[in-house]
């Protein structure tokens, strides 16, 4: 019997290509460029992404082939999921395995942005040694987390993980999602001590109103949750972050917003066209980027790589 070959077009950890290769599956790394993959998909029986590679009805179409798609992540936007299952093929992703750490993203966003420090890397290197009395004064009005009002706009296994962390800092937590969720959750402490926390479950316009800070935690949806009109409802001097799905914020009503003094900063790690974000948000000194690496630990790619390994084991062991 031939073995069965798995493209993992945008890569895969290490161990999960050997637990692959130890349960008798070939597994080719090398990347082929979108426009290459109708034609050389064709020698594969599965393909895994990430959120660069599109796998879209008219691949799939072309590839009749394709017995699976795996997904080292959580978001499935770049997947024509309904479309794929209709045709037979398997489709995974690992939604369990990089919560932990798109959640400390979130906190370093918001620790940074409470103290200007996206800002001042910025300037000091270039004004430090000139300005530096003037860069201090621009930067003394820094605030606390603790006692502040975080609200998680999407409360699954992301939510939760900042939650946890939020309730750690101090911090008083609103939650919203669309579907009911328990807001008890459990903290795990240093030497395993365990700990019931809960949180406060709120709408969508309570968190807009009331908090002053804003994550968001939820699905790709086709308009924008935060726009100009939710920006107007948020507390002056609220920050938001978005380390979820470009589109989900407004940019040019946030750039307004930002510029009004209405939003303090704002944090993003995703943005509506990448990869190339227009310039008047990668451009704004009130915002803090990065370039989509919310599952970019270490850490995370490793649990990606064992969940995504299991489940395709399983998959054609069926």
């Amino acid at each position: 019997m031939n073995k069965i070959k798995i493209l993992a077009n945008d890569g895969i950890d290490p161990i999960g290509k050997k637990m692959l290769e130890d349960a008798g599956f070939e597994v080719d790394t090398n990347n082929i460029p979108q426009d290459q993959l109708p034609e050389k998909l064709q020698a594969y029986d599965a393909i895994t992404v990430r959120s660069a590679t599109k796998v879209r009805k008219e691949l799939i179409d072309a590839c009749p082939n394709l017995k699976l798609i795996g997904r080292g992540g959580v978001g499935m936007d770049n997947i024509d999921v309904e479309y794929a299952k209709e045709k037979g093929i398997g489709v995974y992703n690992t939604p369990a395995s990089s919560s932990l750490s798109v959640a400390e993203l979130v906190f370093a966003q918001l620790f940074g942005g409470v103290r200007f420090l996206h800002d001042s890397n910025r300037k000091m290197p270039v004004e430090g040694n000139t300005k530096f009395n003037d860069l201090k004064k621009a930067y003394a009005k820094g605030v606390e987390l603790r006692d502040k009002t975080l609200g998680i706009v999407g409360f699954g296994r992301i939510g939760k993980e900042v939650a946890k962390i939020a309730i750690g800092v101090g911090m008083e937590v609103l939650a919203y999602d669309l579907y009911p969720f328990n807001p008890e959750l459990e903290l795990v402490l240093g030497g395993g001590t365990k700990v019931k926390v809960s949180v406060q479950a709120a709408t969508l316009d309570e968190i807009i109103e009331k908090a002053d800070f804003i994550t968001l935690h939820t699905p790709f949806v086709d308009h924008a949750l935060i726009g100009a009109a939710e920006l107007e409802r948020m507390k002056k001097g609220v920050g938001l972050v978005n380390i979820s799905r470009g589109g989900l914020i407004d940019e040019l009503a946030l750039v307004a917003a930002l510029d009004s003094g209405k939003v303090a900063f704002a944090a993003l790690d995703v943005f509506d066209n990448e990869p190339t974000p227009r310039e008047e948000i990668i451009k704004n000194p009130k915002i803090s980027l990065t370039p989509h690496i919310g599952a970019a630990t270490n850490e995370a790619q490793e649990r990606i790589g064992v969940e995504l390994a299991n489940l395709i084991i399983g998959h054609f062991n069926k």
